[in-house]
């Protein structure tokens, strides 16, 4: 019951509220001043619907591919953890244990990095996250000293690879979104069509029975607010925020590797 309510409100928060009392005196304001309109009921799917359902598909097939690719990262990591504790001949060596804080590391930048929104801190973190690369790439060279062929060592190279390139997709994925143009034409519409709409729905309350004429403006405020902040909390996968988000757990990871 806890986690549907959580799911509830946040879907649902002021600005659901906000837009609903002012279709409501919207409303008002044209049944008693005599402004009434039918307006095309296809126009709300055309103009608002669809664009906001288009931007939700998109932002969720975002998100499937973002969880694709980080899971793509956390398979080499733990790929080259094995491979520091199984494939040397000095099994005390303490390669696997700096392999692993490394990884823990790695883990906490990209944490740190997916949630901030500001272009200087980000660049900053992205810095410390090749960094930590840099030092794993390192890591690979103590490879030799410890029993392993070069062909393996070139072998584990390759998961490192693997795991920049995935990292760079998340990137992508975290900077690239939904369009710019396509949000702000949404948001312009979802907040302003409650409002305009005012006298249409004041043409409808004489087929509502009393204190039933506001059903439509709330209902519809309502729906179009509550799809646009679904979308808002679909558009970053990576903020932590809604409960659909992706959570990079640093720790969770790590205890794997034992």
């Amino acid at each position: 019951m806890k986690r549907v309510l959580k799911s509830f409100s946040l879907i649902i928060n002021y600005k659901t509220f906000i837009v609903t009392i002012l279709s409501v005196i919207s409303s008002y304001v044209c049944f008693h001043l005599g402004l009434i309109a039918r307006f095309p009921d296809m126009l709300v799917g055309v103009a608002i619907v669809f664009p906001v359902v288009f931007s939700i598909g998109s932002a969720y097939t975002r998100r499937e591919t973002a969880l694709q690719r980080f899971s793509d990262f956390k398979g080499h990591a733990i790929a080259i953890y094995y491979a520091t504790r199984d494939w040397t001949t000095d099994r005390d060596a303490e390669l696997p244990k700096r392999a692993k804080i490394l990884i823990r590391d790695l883990l906490i930048a990209i944490r740190l990095s997916f949630r901030t929104s500001q272009r200087k801190d980000w660049e900053q973190n992205e810095r410390n996250i090749y960094h930590i690369f840099s030092r794993l790439s390192y890591l690979f060279v103590d490879l030799r000293d410890h029993g392993v062929q070069s062909s393996d060592t070139s072998r584990v190279n390759q998961y490192l690879s693997k795991m920049i390139i995935a990292f760079d997709n998340l990137k992508i994925i975290q900077a690239y979104r939904t369009p710019v143009t396509l949000r702000a034409y949404s948001k312009v519409f979802i907040y302003v069509f409650p409002i305009i709409y005012g006298p249409y729905f004041a043409s409808t309350f004489e087929d509502y029975s009393a204190n039933l004429e506001y059903v439509m403006p709330i209902l519809y405020s309502f729906i179009l607010v509550s799809l646009d902040n679904i979308q808002d909390h679909l558009e970053n996968p990576f903020d932590e925020v809604g409960e659909d988000d992706i959570r990079i757990e640093a720790n969770e990871i790590t205890s794997l590797m034992e």
